[in-house]
């Protein structure tokens, strides 16, 4: 099975980071994260934090798509949240739940990301919008996950912003293309005419043989 891929994205709220929320376009943020479950859902494992806004967008589209997305998508949640779940966890059937610890809201969040860049093997960790959960998230996962590309989708604003100023100078695309699926296309190296498959076990190892001309009659 390929690597997975890290989302952390976010809808900046104006009234805990105005900050943020002054750059962020919430309707670049809502487009690109259906554009990545498009590209990536029945081709690679996609991770996320449970951010109570994006959780939602993410089961639309997978429900749209008609995939059983059981086995592609995993979500986190720390239980110091567990009151502020979304429903849309419970559609999901792979959540795994990190510890409260102590009752404290940063040290809660910390063993959480902590467990979600362990448990697998990242190729690559998109940013979407976002406040500094946004910032949290690409220090800690570039330590962890030295090897994986980060990709910061400029044109969503928010905390990407910040990520993109401390990887330097990224493609100037990511600031200009606001066609996100031909983006991720071409970011994450997923082919277009790469195939879905209803679970991780039966995608070849092979990425050759998951193109469709080879997998036509």
């Amino acid at each position: 099975m390929a690597d997975a891929i890290f989302l952390s994205a976010g809808v900046p709220d104006p009234r805990r980071g105005p900050e943020y929320a002054a750059t962020a376009d919430t309707v670049a943020i809502q487009a690109a994260v259906a554009a990545l479950v498009y590209v990536t859902l029945g081709r690679r494992l996609l991770v996320w934090g449970g951010q109570p806004a994006i959780t939602p967008m993410i089961w639309v589209v997978a429900a749209d798509m008609g995939i059983d997305y059981g086995g592609w998508v995993r979500l986190y949640q720390s239980r110091h949240f567990k009151d502020d779940f979304p429903e849309d966890n419970k559609r999901f059937q792979n959540v795994t739940f990190s510890d409260d610890v102590g009752g404290d809201r940063e040290n809660s969040l910390l063993a959480m990301r902590k467990r979600m860049f362990t448990e697998h093997r990242f190729s690559s960790a998109v940013f979407i919008g976002g406040m500094g959960g946004i910032v949290d998230e690409y220090e800690l996962f570039s330590r962890l996950q030295p090897n994986a590309a980060v990709i910061p989708v400029i044109s969503t604003g928010g905390a990407t912003l910040k990520v993109a100023e401390r990887i330097g100078s990224p493609p100037a695309d990511l600031s200009s293309d606001l066609d996100y699926v031909a983006l991720f296309h071409r970011h994450l190296g997923v082919p277009v005419q790469e195939g879905r498959y209803s679970h991780p076990s039966a995608q070849p190892n092979a990425p050759e043989q998951r193109l469709w001309s080879l997998q036509a009659p």
